[in-house]
């Protein structure tokens, strides 16, 4: 499944990089602290954050991230929406919460 699918489906706001929208997900990981991202998510997933500083591009990138869900309506600073888009990772956001929309991406990615 693309990124680009799971925004339709999940009605899900493009916030930057939409170059990326075409990248393959593999699968989601679910975490706010940076470390744990680093160390556990795995090439092609979707991450769900609260996060919105440029650290987590730098991450996004480090692990070749397919997009990343910003969760409540959050919006990216500047420099992350800069690096978002030179990096062609995109970041998504959605008004629900980050339990809310994991149950839905696991769902919607289960069934496939």
């Amino acid at each position: 499944m693309k990124v680009s699918e799971i925004i339709d489906q999940l009605g899900l706001k493009v916030i930057a990089g939409e170059k990326g929208l075409d990248r393959e997900i593999s699968g989601a990981y679910v975490s706010d602290l940076l470390s744990d991202v680093m160390g556990n998510a795995r090439e092609g997933q979707i991450w769900i954050t609260l996060q919105v500083h440029q650290n987590v591009m730098a991450i996004a990138s480090l692990k070749d991230l397919a997009a990343v869900i910003l969760v409540k309506d959050l919006e990216a600073n500047a420099n992350t929406i800069q690096h978002s888009n030179e990096e062609q990772i995109p970041i998504l956001s959605s008004s629900l919460s980050t339990f809310d929309i994991a149950g839905k991406l696991h769902a919607l990615l289960a069934d496939k």
